[in-house]
């Protein structure tokens, strides 16, 4: 596996050809899932060709946003299947960050250790100091989807994702749930009856 070559590449065509309206799916957020990974994957203990995987499947599991939205994460597993031979990955290779991929899905359905790391590394940020920050990007652009149209639908959401969802690994969980938790008890208290 060419990992340091493969990374070079889709973070250049990321960087190149994102649409520049996403304010919450950019090349922001793949660094940002990328970091959360590394730490959860070294506390996971995970390592060797594991966590060049793992590592892979971060840097490819939105890039199906360079074409759309909608189902995005097929579309990002079509991509890997595309560009990943040409950088030695093998068919189980990519079938293994393929299933990664797809486990991102919401709701997240991860099977194996290495799905839960990048479902946790994903969605990270529901328990750090950043949320409202990186909550508002993502506000921005459901507005400009128009899957949302204000702030009180945006909460409403808010409360029924941060209530669906839950971390999966134990090294997300000792991290990131009890402020997650506080996060949901604030949100809760914005809704407009």
């Amino acid at each position: 596996m060419q990992f340091e070559k493969v990374k070079k590449f889709i973070l250049g065509k990321l960087r190149k050809e994102l649409p520049k309206n996403l304010t919450y799916h950019s090349l922001g957020h793949i660094k940002d899932v990328y970091g959360a990974a590394e730490t959860l994957a070294e506390l996971e203990k995970v390592t060797g060709d594991d966590l060049t995987l793992l590592l892979t499947a971060v840097l490819f599991h939105d890039s199906g946003f360079l074409t759309q939205q909608k189902d995005h994460e097929r579309l990002s597993c079509e991509l890997a299947q595309q560009y990943l031979p040409s950088y030695d990955y093998t068919p189980e290779q990519i079938e293994r960050i393929s299933g990664m991929i797809m486990a991102t899905r919401i709701p997240q359905t991860p099977h194996n250790k290495l799905e839960k790391i990048i479902c946790d590394a994903d969605l990270d940020y529901l328990g750090r100091d950043d949320f409202f920050i990186i909550g508002d990007r993502l506000y921005d652009e459901l507005c400009m989807y128009g899957i949302i149209s204000n702030e009180n639908e945006w909460n409403k959401l808010q409360v029924r994702f941060l209530e669906g969802h839950r971390y999966f690994t134990a090294s997300a969980k000792k991290l990131r749930k009890a402020k997650k938790d506080e996060y949901l008890a604030l949100v809760k208290s914005k809704i407009k009856k």
